[in-house]
């Protein structure tokens, strides 16, 4: 397992970006595949994407696919999610999520992760 930060939230304007981050506390981070999940208010925490060892596959939810983006950074031990054309339906407290060794290869599954960060709310208006 590995201990996880998310920051960058925020309130932003419908149609406006956001960039989270996710920080990661040990270089564990460097061998996890790495997801980010959202929880809006009464609902479940649904997948928005992950993305592999190396950042050379993502996978996005239809919901964000072609307005968010996932990168990493391994010398950093951050993983980012980069939003664009923000709706008031991305609003939601977003996660951080790792799979470290052994993997689950269920990534698109809160069961395919051990570790998760605290959250951070992102708050888009009109």
């Amino acid at each position: 397992q590995v201990q996880l930060v998310e920051s960058g939230g925020g309130l932003v304007q419908t149609g406006g970006s956001l960039t989270l981050s996710c920080a990661a506390s040990d270089r564990t981070f460097s061998s996890a595949v790495m997801g980010w999940f959202r929880q809006a208010p009464g609902k479940e925490r649904d997948f928005v994407g992950f993305i592999s060892v190396t950042g050379g596959t993502t996978s996005y939810a239809d919901s964000v696919k072609d307005r968010f983006t996932i990168f990493r950074d391994n010398g950093k031990n951050t993983v980012y999610l980069k939003m664009n054309s923000l709706k008031a339906e991305d609003t939601a407290v977003y996660y951080c999520a790792a799979d470290t060794p052994p993997y689950r290869f269920n990534f698109r599954l809160l069961s395919g992760y051990d570790s998760w960060g605290q959250g951070t709310q992102v708050t888009v208006s009109s």
